[in-house]
């Protein structure tokens, strides 16, 4: 089962004050539904939102319900379960968003989507009919709604931005598709849904990918610490190689040569461990700072050799 499967199971298996589920009701089959032959037509690929919504116009409405499966004439190869009943002179359309000639309106009445919780359950209802959600365990975030229509695809962006969502919309030849990228943004959408379970799953999931990215760029940068000291240490060994070759150690004070000596030792520690090696073996307390300062010397030796 899906992710988004999951979330749209969460969302169906849920009860909603009567205001909160007109809006979710009108959510849906304003990007959804459609007329045909004065009949009206819903369809989807999720048996729990078949019933839920069959249950809506039943209870609601008392009309009867007719439902038919059909082929899905996409790669899921799913079973399309088509919803449908009479429009009874558009009556019922007319409380859900569509006008008295059986069209669907730019936006929604405003009673519909009058206040925060209204606005939740029409968000609701446009993710059951058109929206998705990748499971974070891919590690791409990406939550996308497709409506048919211009006006449709920039009211939802409206409602879905009181929200402070920063949500986009991409023109996709025959639709729209308003989406959401940033993982909280995708977080708190998921909150707005209600849907608690699906919540928790996905910020255990971003938590767990959080916590890896920075462990490895932890790890990144222990490795570049080790990279960086093992190349200056190459170079201090090649500066005392060009010294012995040239056999210049006895031109360095007995503290420059100490340094030199311990180094080839310790060929890769770092300047912080060889100081306190040198400390602590010598009994003589040499800082980092001190011990950088004997290196230069050891280097402009060497320099002078190689320029000879």
């Amino acid at each position: 089962m899906s992710y988004t499967t999951k979330i749209k199971n969460e969302i169906t298996a849920k009860e909603y004050p009567a205001t909160e589920m007109i809006a979710l009701i009108s959510g849906f089959i304003r990007n959804n539904g459609y007329l045909k032959d004065d009949r009206f037509f819903m369809t989807t690929e999720n048996i729990k939102t078949k019933d839920f919504l069959c249950d809506f116009f039943q209870n609601k409405y008392d009309i009867k319900v007719n439902v038919d499966e059909t082929e899905n004439n996409n790669f899921s190869k799913k079973v399309l379960y088509v919803i449908s009943f009479s429009d009874k002179d558009f009556e019922i359309l007319n409380s859900l968003g569509y006008s008295s000639k059986g069209k669907i309106l730019d936006v929604p009445s405003s009673y519909i989507v009058d206040g925060n919780a209204e606005i939740r359950g029409y968000l609701r209802g446009v993710f059951l009919s058109s929206g998705s959600i990748n499971d974070p365990k891919t590690s791409r975030y990406h939550m996308e709604m497709l409506v048919d229509r211009p006006s449709e695809a920039v009211f939802v962006q409206k409602i879905l931005n009181i929200f402070d969502m920063n949500a986009k919309i991409l023109n996709r030849g025959k639709g729209y598709m308003v989406y959401l990228k940033e993982a909280e943004k995708i977080s708190d959408f998921i909150k707005i849904l209600g849907t608690n379970k699906a919540v928790m799953y996905f910020e255990d999931i971003r938590i767990y990918h959080d916590q890896k990215n920075r462990t490895n760029r932890l790890n990144n940068c222990e490795q570049a610490n080790v990279d960086k000291i093992i190349s200056a240490a190459s170079v201090q060994l090649r500066h005392i190689e060009v010294i012995r070759d040239n056999m210049g150690v006895e031109l360095l004070d007995d503290k420059t040569r100490e340094a030199l000596i311990y180094r080839e030792k310790y060929p890769e520690a770092s300047l912080k461990e060889l100081s306190e090696i040198i400390s602590l073996e010598s009994g003589n307390k040499i800082t980092k700072s001190g011990l950088n300062h004997r290196f230069r010397k050891i280097k402009d030796l060497a320099e002078k050799f190689e320029k000879k």
